[in-house]
């Protein structure tokens, strides 16, 4: 999903690297990212035209065996940024709906069956949202009303195509800027100012305050109720990537509701584990029970913090820096699955794929939560990468690899565009080797 800059994940350069740039990784200053790390490491011009002619969903459905039970084969759409798709804001909505089948088509040519699809970018909706206004990625105006429902007509036509379509939320980011004005004037943000802090040149709503962790709840489980989703998707931002130099204004809220904690960050981190739990629990009581999971930062802790943590030697990990303790709630049930976004070459120093892999299936072993491994097709052919992505086969080597840990049970691409574009066929390489008949995955 990068979801950098506009659509999530994180890291730094050199050896203390948590992700796999040209240079080791990408830094987050106060300035922003240099050389993304995650799929959301970068800003990204509209989308162009999808490369190659599509054949009919049934025709290349055809030409791929069956999935394993249990086996994802996903990518990731994301609308924040117009990164994937709507490609520009403004475009028509035949456009808009032409260019979001050509997604799901290129998704079934790839032999995939799994869709997560951005739905609640920055604190909007792609869908008639009672709570929150239309998402600006659409019209180019946040709140203006697009004519169509996007979310519903993507959840048919990816159902029409035999593929599973995940809505995926960010809960707490409300805007790519800090100027609570340039929000719709409905916008709950302006609404209530005091739920909202500036961080880092962007807006987020505060995670320890009572009122907005049950207002994100409810402003996402309205699509779960309206949908005939297959799961609830979150990413990696729960309390923002930390921005040097700047301090997350939660005194207030701590100073009301953080008594009988020890300090600060356990206290924010209960704030986030609140969030999972019930919105695990809401969903759960829905007549359709879609699937709960969550794609975070690929490190929880380095062991040199956590002997309980990989041998990685992040500049992000997840417990420490955004509060979010995706072990625990691995470990405790909480979540139906989890998507590291393990976004690292084989052999990365700070952060080997092949190190957290193992790390990662080890933590799901005998609990029931479902592995999914997060890909970083995006960093494939991007010359601003190191040598091993300009390799076509380093994400076919990263599937072989996995087909030894039985509880991977699936890997997603971030994302989209680069599924369709493939710039060095590294794509292609995926599904002649492992989704293809006869190849390394059935």
């Amino acid at each position: 999903m990068t979801r950098r800059a506009g659509t999530g994940g994180a890291g730094r350069t050199g050896a203390a690297a948590g992700g796999g740039g040209g240079t080791g990784g990408a830094a987050r200053t106060g300035g922003g990212w240099r050389a993304g790390l995650s799929r959301r490491g970068f800003t990204v011009a509209a989308v162009g035209a999808l490369s190659g002619a599509v054949t009919s969903a049934d025709t290349a459905a055809a030409a791929y065996g069956r999935p394993a039970r249990g086996e994802v084969r996903g990518m990731w759409i994301a609308s924040v940024d117009n990164r994937d798709w709507p490609s520009a804001s403004g475009l028509s909505p035949d456009r808009q709906r032409a260019e979001l089948a050509a997604h799901l088509d290129t998704a079934v040519r790839r032999g995939l069956n799994t869709v997560y699809f951005q739905a609640r970018p920055t604190a909007d909706a792609l869908w008639p949202s009672p709570y929150e206004p239309w998402s600006q990625w659409l019209t180019g105006e946040q709140g203006r009303d697009p004519g169509w429902d996007p979310l519903g007509w993507a959840v048919r036509e990816a159902h029409a195509r035999g593929l599973e379509l995940e809505a995926w939320f960010n809960p707490y980011r409300i805007a790519l800027h800090d100027d609570p004005a340039r929000l719709a004037p409905e916008h709950p943000a302006r609404r209530h100012p005091d739920w909202v802090v500036p961080y880092g040149g962007k807006l987020y709503y505060n995670p320890g305050l009572p009122e907005v962790r049950r207002f994100v709840q409810d402003a996402m489980l309205d699509a779960v109720r309206r949908y005939a989703l297959d799961g609830v998707h979150w990413d990696d931002y729960f309390y923002p990537y930390p921005v040097a130099g700047e301090v997350f204004d939660d005194a207030e809220a701590y100073r009301l509701h953080g008594d009988g904690h020890a300090d600060l960050a356990s206290w924010r981190r209960h704030n986030i584990d609140l969030l999972v739990t019930e919105t695990a629990a809401r969903i759960r009581r829905t007549p359709r029970r879609p699937r709960f999971g969550v794609s975070p930062f690929g490190v929880w802790r380095n062991s040199t913090t956590d002997p309980r943590g990989s041998d990685t030697a992040a500049g992000v990990q997840t417990y420490d820096d955004l509060y979010a303790d995706t072990l625990g709630w691995v470990r405790r049930g909480w979540i139906d699955y989890v998507v590291p976004q393990l976004y690292w070459n084989m052999g990365f120093a700070a952060a080997d794929y092949a190190k957290l892999v193992p790390w990662w299936a080890e933590a799901v072993r005998g609990t029931g939560v479902a592995l999914h491994v997060g890909e970083a097709l995006y960093k494939a052919g991007d010359p601003a990468q190191a040598a091993p992505w300009q390799d076509p086969a380093e994400l076919s080597r990263h599937l072989t690899y996995c087909a030894d840990f039985p509880e991977v049970s699936g890997h997603v691409f971030f994302s989209a565009k680069e599924v369709s574009e493939d710039v060095i066929g590294a794509m292609g390489r995926v599904v002649a080797d492992h989704y293809r008949p006869g190849s390394g995955s059935s």
